[in-house]
């Protein structure tokens, strides 16, 4: 439980809270919150079988999160171009036929 207050703490910044107004920081940690929760989910189902299924959140968002890219927007679809020299081209791939094959809510 602690390593999971901490994940929220230092890498998702959610003691953070400098704006001068009580509904401001209340959003700013249910940000955090939905972050953490996402984040967890993220780890638990789709890097299961990679490098990253024990990393910190901290260790996902700057390996795989913060990525330049080149984003294309169509109608009906969103196209994402990442370099053909990245080095975790192969987990992007399994993250993206995990998260095509969960249940979709709606």
């Amino acid at each position: 439980m602690e390593n999971s207050l901490k994940e929220q703490k230092l890498d998702l910044q959610s003691d953070r809270t400098s704006t001068h107004t009580f509904a401001g920081n209340q959003l700013r940690l249910w940000f955090t919150a939905i972050a953490y929760i996402l984040m967890n989910d993220l780890r638990e189902k789709c890097l299961v079988n990679t490098e990253y299924k024990n990393a910190t959140i901290g260790t996902i968002r700057t390996k795989l999160l913060k990525l330049g890219a080149v984003i294309t927007i169509y109608k009906r679809r969103v196209l994402i171009a990442i370099s053909s020299t990245c080095p975790d081209k192969e987990v992007f791939a399994m993250i993206y036929e995990r998260l095509s094959r969960l249940p979709c809510p709606g």
